[in-house]
């Protein structure tokens, strides 16, 4: 970590008078960059993580401490049930110093802490990653990186202005099958791309249901944040992939930002797109649209849940032959010949990870940029958002993706970001 950045453990240390009765009264944990040398970490250091959330995502995530340099040190969740697993979970690992809090601050607050993984539901992302790399911290946040436009703006910023290794949680990046096929689209192999077709699936609608009591120990409060008040139901806060809150507008953007944050990014990553975006949004059923769709400035259109991606997750069609991609390492060309095609050094090489968190480790031993950092996150967040905007308005958006605005439509524009509960204003 940088020596510049205020609140880290190399100023903390300086505090050692002060502070020695309690250090010598309990094991002293080094932020990493106090071992390194001149901000580096040290070939023998640990860093030091949190988990903010441990729901069923973390399940994909928590493998992190597997790697040799990394100390969890904190898990955190507001539901006490979950909470408990984390404890447990960690110790059966090996780590049985973990502490257990529901409070997030506990982490900020902790100058020997170097990164958090954050895994809580949408809502939360950015105000716990602003915070966090506010305090000198490096962010592993899951996808979407952000619930509005606004926020991934601010995180674009924020990790430029205080130097923090992010990495979005879009795991597909690292995934061999999915960086082939993003290869043969860049490449050229299937000739000039026309069509790309995504599956991204249905969630049941958000139907609200009658009040229930808030479970004892729950700080329901704290988990709506930002949020408008609602009154509690089960299904509003449960963590299930086929539906609970990620039904509800007001925590995510449905499917588009569920499945959408992974193909749309493979779909940016293979059309070289992750500095710009689409132009055009159309949701389903206007004026008699059988799919969802948005284009791009060149013509090329990205239909949702179209049947010609022929059962895969997402199929790119070219002028010269198709590839079609799914999880599990599915991966079919035509030419067929494609799929195995090795790539020779003048042809383009795409960021090669094998291990998304790892990959995040990984760069924050040598500040360099991971597979899949801010900057990236938000333009891929930015198509989730709009998609959404689209289908809730029921009518086409036009969209810059130069100035990062919805033109021609000032109601549609101000939902770019969304009000904020008083106590959960994003940090600055």
């Amino acid at each position: 970590m940088k020596s510049t950045i205020p609140n880290t453990r190399r100023s903390f240390l300086k505090q050692g008078a002060a502070f020695g009765a309690s250090l010598l009264a309990a094991p002293m944990i080094l932020r990493a960059d106090t071992l390194g040398l001149n901000g580096r970490v040290g070939a023998n250091s640990r860093i030091n993580i949190g988990f903010i959330g441990y729901g069923k995502q973390v399940g994909a995530l928590v493998g992190v401490v597997g790697h040799e340099h990394v100390q969890p040190i904190y898990v955190c969740d507001l539901k006490p049930d979950a909470l408990a697993r984390g404890k447990r979970e960690l110790s059966n690992r090996g780590y049985s110093d973990v502490v257990a809090t529901p409070d997030y601050e506990d982490l900020m607050n902790d100058p020997a802490m170097d990164g958090v993984v954050i895994v809580t539901p949408d809502h939360w992302h950015a105000a716990l990653a602003l915070a966090a790399m506010r305090k000198g911290m490096d962010v592993y946040v899951e996808k979407p990186m952000t619930l509005t436009i606004e926020e991934g703006k601010a995180m674009v910023a924020a990790e430029k202005r205080y130097g923090s290794i992010v990495q979005v949680g879009s795991m597909q990046r690292s995934d061999s099958a999915f960086r082939k096929a993003a290869e043969i689209v860049r490449n050229g192999w299937i000739g000039e791309i026309k069509e790309v077709f995504v599956g991204l699936g249905s969630f049941p609608p958000p139907v609200l249901g009658p009040e229930e009591p808030i479970p004892e120990g729950f700080n329901y409060d704290k988990w709506l944040g930002p949020t408008p008040y609602e009154p509690f139901t089960a299904e509003r806060v449960l963590g299930e992939y086929g539906g609970g809150w990620r039904r509800f507008w007001e925590y995510g953007s449905r499917k588009n930002g569920d499945w959408g944050a992974h193909h749309y990014d493979i779909t940016q990553w293979a059309l070289g797109r992750d500095t710009s975006g689409p132009v055009k949004f159309t949701p389903k059923g206007y004026q008699g649209a059988k799919y969802a769709t948005f284009e791009y400035d060149d013509g090329i259109k990205v239909y949702r849940d179209h049947p010609d991606r022929q059962d895969h997750m997402i199929r790119f069609v070219g002028t010269e032959g198709d590839v079609g991609v799914s999880r599990g390492g599915l991966l079919k060309t035509t030419p067929a010949e494609l799929a195995s095609k090795p790539l020779n050094p003048s042809n383009t090489h795409l960021y090669n990870s094998n291990n998304h968190t790892y990959n995040w480790v990984d760069c924050i031993r040598s500040r360099k940029a991971p597979i899949c950092p801010a900057t990236v996150g938000h333009r891929t967040g930015t198509i989730c958002q709009l998609a959404a905007i689209a289908e809730r308005l029921n009518r086409p958006l036009q969209w810059d993706p130069i100035k990062e605005e919805i033109v021609g439509d000032a109601a549609a524009k101000r939902w770019q970001d969304r009000p904020r509960r008083a106590g959960y204003e994003l940090p600055v």
